[in-house]
């Protein structure tokens, strides 16, 4: 889904994790994207792009999810923030100091520990939101 957006733009998602956000009403999810950009002069990319994906990941998610957040208006818009480059690697690092095996690793894919959010937060470099509601019809 968005890797067809992002690759015409000569960029590739690295890497990924997500968070529930309900520090706000209604919550909504953010996903953390690190993204390897080859674009002409270090430009950054397109934040209509951005939005796109954003869209993109929403209407891949199930009926729930699409029908809370066009019909029922539970859930907010999609967030992207992208991240530094380095920054799951800043992550893997922190684990492994909080006593996971290097061996064994992988990326937790849904972020609970605080820590772990704060850095992630704190290597944001940019974020977007999705532009509209998903499609959703009833069935």
């Amino acid at each position: 889904m968005s890797k067809k957006l992002l690759e015409p733009y000569d960029a590739l998602l690295v890497e990924y994790t997500s968070y529930a956000d309900t520090s706000s009403v209604p919550g909504h999810y953010v996903l953390y994207w690190e993204i390897l950009h080859y674009g002409l002069k270090g430009d950054p990319l397109d934040p209509k792009v951005l939005q796109e994906c954003c869209i993109a990941v929403e209407e891949e998610l199930d009926y729930v999810y699409r029908r809370c957040r066009t019909n029922d208006k539970s859930v907010g818009p999609l967030e992207i923030c992208v991240v530094e480059p380095g920054t799951f690697e800043a992550l893997m690092d922190l684990f492994i100091a909080k006593g996971a095996s290097i061996n064994q690793y992988k990326t937790p894919r849904c972020i609970k520990s605080k820590k772990a959010l704060k850095l992630l937060k704190s290597k944001v470099m940019a974020s977007f939101f999705s532009p509209r509601d998903p499609k959703w019809t009833l069935n």
